[in-house]
């Protein structure tokens, strides 16, 4: 993520951010968009990196999916959640058929490459027909840079 790795306010999501900016904000756990709206919305701008890790560590530890610890919550006292929603709605996929584990595996090429990296290469040695696709992704979010037919990590 952008935002990890060069501190940029980008805004994306997570399972633990679209729980707590979702029930916090809308009073229930957020969709994917919904969320990464959100986050571009009251996210921070200096300090995204801080922003995002606080997100995720209060999701994973205490706005949990089936019992969420909103007494111990430190946005518990502007927090829009009433305990009135069911169970999560989409599960996340286990991390051996994930889009999180090709896309882990691009950027390691990338990182660990000497040489010019193009877009076939990348499909032949992951052997994953996602990798076109999340190339494209990673792309869009500046994490990898792609021109006649190459793939590489921004200069930066």
């Amino acid at each position: 993520m952008a935002c990890f790795a060069y501190d940029e306010p980008a805004a994306f999501t997570d399972t633990n951010i679209r729980s707590l900016l979702g029930r916090a904000i809308v009073g229930r756990v957020a969709a994917d968009r919904e969320a990464t709206a959100l986050d571009a919305r009251f996210g921070s701008k200096r300090q995204a990196a801080k922003w995002h890790h606080a997100l995720m560590d209060i999701g994973a530890t205490i706005c949990l999916a089936r019992r969420p610890r909103c007494d111990v919550c430190p946005v518990r006292a502007s927090c829009n959640y009433d305990g009135a929603e069911g169970p999560p709605q989409r599960k996340q996929s286990p991390f051996g058929a994930s889009d999180r584990r090709v896309r882990g595996a691009i950027v390691r090429r990338l990182a660990t490459s000497t040489r010019v990296v193009t877009l076939q290469a990348l499909r032949s040695e992951i052997n994953d027909a996602r990798v076109p696709r999340l190339v494209r992704v990673l792309e869009r979010e500046g994490l990898v840079e792609v021109s006649s037919g190459t793939v590489r990590l921004p200069a930066r």
